[in-house]
């Protein structure tokens, strides 16, 4: 019985980083049991320190912070390079320019959602990220297909008939950082249906994780 308590009230340690008091606040609010908000920061220092002290699994990060050189949370993913392997970033930014999403994408973040998602839908976000996804708001992750994809590659016939066609359209929405319930909600279909359909794709490609479907779809200029 103590082992399933201790399953149940494992939640996944967060630090929140914004430059403003009243949205870390609301955030801090809206997100379920299952996060845990270890610390907070509004300035490039105050994140780079309180980062270090709780090495929390996922950092909320703004793009845009005050302090430090000027380089905001890729300076901060910069300076916290040491925990790389077990702290992660999804920033979170009312900005959804391509420019601030590719560099902060390059710095090392895992994934980038934009402030006007729920806290319902950061709180997955989170679990995902710390999971091992990357995950982006669905508009932006064209942005990283396209600083990040490789030239195209020669697709042999067999791994496309794989997939039937519903797989494909999943597959693509999937990679392109839908959550199963958007594309549920895309296709007119239910979210246990999705499930099904990704599963499916995973094993027919022998893939992984969501991370290595869009890394593959990419790679092959299938979004």
């Amino acid at each position: 019985m103590a082992g399933a308590e201790s399953g149940a009230d494992k939640s996944i340690r967060v630090v929140i980083v914004d430059d403003h008091a009243i949205f870390r606040s609301g955030l801090k609010a809206d997100l379920d049991p299952r996060v845990t908000v270890v610390g907070e920061a509004g300035t490039v220092e105050q994140a780079i320190d309180v980062i270090a002290r709780t090495k929390p699994e996922v950092v909320l990060l703004d793009v845009h912070l005050p302090g430090g050189l000027g380089g905001g949370g890729r300076e901060v993913i910069a300076a916290s390079a040491a925990l790389r392997g077990t702290t992660r970033f999804l920033a979170l930014s009312v900005s959804d320019a391509a420019e601030d999403v590719v560099s902060v994408i390059r710095a090392g973040a895992r994934g980038y959602v934009t402030k006007s998602i729920s806290g319902a839908e950061i709180t997955d976000a989170v679990l995902r990220v710390a999971g091992g996804d990357a995950v982006f708001s669905p508009r932006l992750a064209g942005f990283v297909l396209d600083a990040f994809g490789t030239a195209p590659a020669d697709i042999a016939d067999d791994e496309l008939d794989r997939l039937s066609a519903r797989e494909l359209e999943v597959m693509r929405l999937i990679a392109r950082g839908y959550s199963y319930k958007e594309v549920a909600k895309e296709l007119f279909i239910s979210i246990k249906t999705v499930e099904t359909h990704v599963s499916a794709v995973l094993r027919k490609l022998q893939l992984s994780s969501r991370h290595e479907l869009t890394r593959w779809a990419a790679e092959r200029r299938l979004l």
